[in-house]
């Protein structure tokens, strides 16, 4: 690498730590479908804490059916919304983009 080209790497890299500054592969305003160790949620990004994810309009899910279908049409068995939630990282199994609506009715 060119020194030119490491100089401003190490620069963006400073530019960009504040408190919400992550490693994490999640952006705020984006909505996201997540299977911790334990449970599963769907919500929308607000904030990125630390190691938390502060979500909006999020919902627990107890039971997605058919994960494909879940992730691309929207459809999920059993749901039920709870509004904020803030979710550790450290028990993330795994997370997929959410491009449907966001469920607000337990069913």
């Amino acid at each position: 690498m060119k020194s030119g080209l490491i100089e401003k790497l190490l620069e963006k890299a400073l530019e960009s730590e504040d408190e919400t500054s992550s490693e994490l592969p999640f952006e705020i305003g984006k909505a996201y479908f997540i299977r911790t160790v334990t449970y599963h949620v769907v919500g929308k990004v607000e904030e990125i804490k630390g190691a938390f994810l502060v979500l909006s309009e999020a919902s627990w899910v107890a039971d997605s059916g058919r994960f494909s279908k879940a992730i691309a049409e929207g459809e999920l068995s059993e749901v039920e919304y709870v509004g904020d939630m803030i979710v550790n990282t450290s028990s993330i199994a795994d997370a997929c983009i959410w491009r449907n609506k966001l469920p607000k009715v337990t069913k």
